[in-house]
């Protein structure tokens, strides 16, 4: 039972979302024929009872496969996805299994700082300091937990996407894109607010909206604005790869985000992005090299940097072009998956 067994937790893999996401990702680039990797579900869409008897199930589940495997990789986020997963990681440790906390939640801060009592944050902290391994998304990640468990055992380790093959992108199309939670938090008000401005100046631009609605008032808004607005559902696999093809820029104005699978999808189809400078962003966007960024909640801020990338399809362009370029140096999944291979490999010895 060495580094090739591993027994992963997160949301069930049919979940819409970032984690569900990465964990897809993973196994599409065949982590699962280089360890003997098991992932449990802990998490589904639905009710209350539903979510509650897929916890239930998931933690009998684990406890039945804990003694087969040496390692347990615990994908987490904040709120109630903590809590969950802290009754796994206590199990793991009273199993003396080796140990990787992977912390995806870009809302942490908030749920640490203002949600959590005194009694909360110090839980939160005994919890994160039983990872032989603490992986985090990006470099603002490794300064926020390394206030709570130090930063000797946090390792950087930022999602990635498989590369599409090189392909002739047409720019100046003036078709924005946006993929994720259709949510306020996704700042989905402030894009909406922004579209009649940007209307105006350019009568044919269009904003795709993939994802799930979350927020019946801001769906409403979306879908009376039909000559500037598409709501296309949730997309995925080919589907997703056709609207990232054609649309020339993506826009992801969050209000906080761990990381961002969404914009390394437009980073390999190099789109032009524009994303608001917070948590794991700023990494992979350099404001005027690999992107633009603006402050989150600035819808002024927002519709002003669109204007800029639908008014110069030249700007777009080497913005694209230098995205594609970054992440396929930093972002491919064959190097993330050698990254994690050595970090289990790390604890195991």
């Amino acid at each position: 039972m060495g580094t090739d067994r591993v027994l992963m937790i997160g949301p069930d893999r049919s979940v819409h979302g970032g984690i569900s996401g990465v964990v897809n990702n993973y196994y599409e680039a065949g982590l699962d024929r280089r360890i003997d990797l098991c992932y449990i579900g802990t998490m589904v869409e639905g009710s209350g009872v539903r979510k509650l008897l897929q916890a239930v199930k998931a933690y009998f589940s684990f406890l039945g496969k804990l003694p087969h495997y040496r390692i347990v990789h615990v994908n987490m986020a904040s709120d109630t996805s903590f809590y969950r997963k802290s009754v796994f990681i206590l199990t793991a440790k009273l199993f003396r299994k080796k140990l990787v906390i992977h912390q995806h939640g870009g809302n942490f801060p908030v749920f640490y700082e203002k949600e959590s009592g005194p009694a909360g944050r110090k839980y939160v902290k005994r919890v994160l300091s039983m990872g032989d391994a603490f992986l985090v998304l990006g470099t603002a990640w490794k300064d926020f937990f390394g206030e709570i468990i130090g930063r000797e055992g946090i390792t950087v380790l930022p999602d990635a996407v498989q590369l599409p093959a090189l392909y002739p992108k047409q720019y100046g199309v003036h078709k924005l894109l946006f993929l994720g939670r259709l949510c306020r938090e996704k700042g989905i008000g402030e894009l909406l607010s922004a579209m009649p401005g940007l209307q105006r100046q350019f009568p044919d631009v269009m904003l795709y909206l993939g994802g799930i609605w979350e927020d019946a008032e801001l769906k409403k808004q979306a879908l009376s604005m039909k000559s500037c607005v598409t709501d296309l559902g949730w997309v995925s696999g080919s589907e997703k790869q056709k609207i990232l093809r054609e649309c020339d820029i993506l826009v992801m104005p969050s209000y906080f985000e761990g990381q961002s699978v969404s914009i390394l999808e437009a980073m390999a189809n190099a789109c032009g992005i524009v994303a608001s400078d917070t948590g794991g962003i700023p990494d992979m966007i350099v404001d005027g090299q690999t992107g633009l960024l603006v402050p989150p909640k600035d819808a002024k801020a927002l519709e002003e940097k669109l204007l800029a990338l639908l008014a110069d399809a030249d700007l777009c362009r080497r913005l694209g072009e230098n995205a594609r370029e970054k992440a396929a140096a930093e972002y491919s999944m064959e190097q993330n998956i050698e990254r994690l291979l050595a970090v289990y490999e790390a604890i195991s010895g």
